[in-house]
């Protein structure tokens, strides 16, 4: 530990999943330990979240070049954490939040801080000869999440007519993670094969679900369903459902009224919408559902805790956007029973441990997520595994950069062995 001090940090501008710039961070310390890290970027994204610096200028990448937030990196950040220790991560993320000075991270960027932040906790764990799960979870770190597939995307993940953003296969019924993965996959490759007979579009979305134009958003849960028992499982036992409406992308007034208008669902009020979730959790096997309601809605959010929160997991995102005081307030209002945990969101690694710590000791569940624009790096499945957080969404069965997240998880499960151990709830 004594030798792990960080003798070199530098950033360049790398291309993420979409196309789009983001930040890649080098560390080295001075045993000779070497780590690198890619920051992941949103596009359904919480008018809280912690700020991406983006370079406005309009001749480089439509104006979301990163440039700035490198600058950052290399010449403010680097300079100030020369000679620290890499395993004092918090001490570490906390001076690159004090040299900040705001509350959204905007003026040195969440994606420089978040960079600097990720490849130095890999650095560490190198230097300590530890698995990056072991490094930060602990040596009972053993719990390979529940992979929550998003099979079929719509909203503003896709261009078609779904106005809800993701729907997702949960192979809770599994065994193990390896075959857990397995039941998905096998499911996304019968809906595939579902949607081609019925002359429908095979095209996915940015995290690698098919994005077809259905009849109703219905439509969608029972052709998910007909995909999972054409697989050979049983839908509820096997494989459940879990529904991410990202109800700020279809709310009218930015608090409580709703327009469901891709699918013909329609104009209503969060009693409506409610009410309309009552009756599909009644019908299908639903067994989560994230951001049912608006990010501003928290009335909304309470009541639809309170009529389905018995039933299933309700998780806030947008609402929460991975931000203590957020957590906070709806713990205390009973807004949720579940937060999502996004590192870009809150902006470094200590600061999005404490939000799942938070949710961990008042009896909350937490989702650990990807974002629509990802990279190569599976910093998040080691990270889902520290966190014991139990389940986990990172895309589809297709597209690289969701794929390195199981495959890494996959690699971890066999890592451990007998010791791992795979369930819902």
């Amino acid at each position: 530990m004594l030798n792990n001090k960080i003798s070199g940090i530098r950033a360049m501008e790398i291309l993420d999943s979409r196309g789009n710039p983001t930040v890649r961070v080098y560390v080295e310390l001075s045993d000779g330990t070497q780590a690198v890290a890619s920051v992941p970027s949103g596009a359904s994204t919480g008018e809280n979240e912690a700020i991406e610096l983006r370079d406005g200028d309009k001749k480089r990448y439509g104006g979301k070049g990163v440039l700035k937030a490198v600058e950052n990196v290399n010449k403010v950040i680097a300079p100030a954490l020369l000679g620290m220790h890499a395993h004092e991560q918090s001490i570490i993320d906390r001076k690159m939040i004090e040299m900040d000075g705001t509350n959204n991270k905007s003026k040195l960027g969440a994606n420089a801080i978040l960079g600097v932040s990720m490849a130095v906790a890999r650095a560490a764990a190198n230097s300590a000869r530890l698995p990056l799960y072991q490094y930060l979870g602990g040596a009972g770190a053993r719990r390979i999440p529940v992979p929550c597939m998003n099979i079929l995307n719509g909203g503003a993940h896709a261009d078609n007519s779904v106005d809800i953003q993701e729907f997702m296969a949960v192979p809770l019924g599994a065994p193990n993670f390896r075959e857990g993965l397995r039941y998905v996959a096998e499911t996304f490759h019968t809906l595939k094969g579902i949607l081609k007979a019925r002359g429908l579009s095979t095209g996915v979305g940015d995290e690698g679900g098919f994005a077809p134009n259905l009849d109703s958003n219905e439509d969608v849960i029972e052709t998910i369903i007909q995909a999972i028992e054409k697989a050979g499982y049983k839908p509820g036992k096997d494989i459940a459902i879990a529904i991410d409406n990202a109800a700020s992308s279809f709310c009218t007034d930015n608090k409580d009224h709703y327009d469901l208008k891709w699918s013909g669902a329609g104009k209503m009020d969060s009693n409506g919408l409610i009410k309309m979730s009552e009756e599909w959790v009644s019908k299908y096997p639903i067994v989560l559902w994230e951001d049912p309601l608006g990010e501003n809605d928290w009335k909304g959010f309470k009541d639809f805790t309170a009529r389905l929160g018995d039933k299933i997991e309700v998780v806030g995102d947008d609402i929460f956007v991975t931000n203590t005081e957020y957590i906070t307030r709806g713990i205390k209002e009973g807004t949720a029973n579940s937060a999502l945990i996004k590192l870009n969101q809150i902006g470094s690694v200590s600061e999005t441990i404490e939000a799942v710590r938070m949710c961990r000791d008042a009896g909350w569940r937490y989702f650990i997520s990807h974002r629509s624009g990802e990279t190569s790096d599976a910093f998040l499945a080691d990270f889902a595994v520290a966190m014991d957080g139990g389940h986990l969404k990172t895309g589809s069965a297709s597209r690289s950069e969701r794929l390195v997240k199981y495959n890494r998880l996959m690699e971890i499960e066999q890592e451990l062995g007998g010791t791992a151990f795979y369930y819902w709830k």
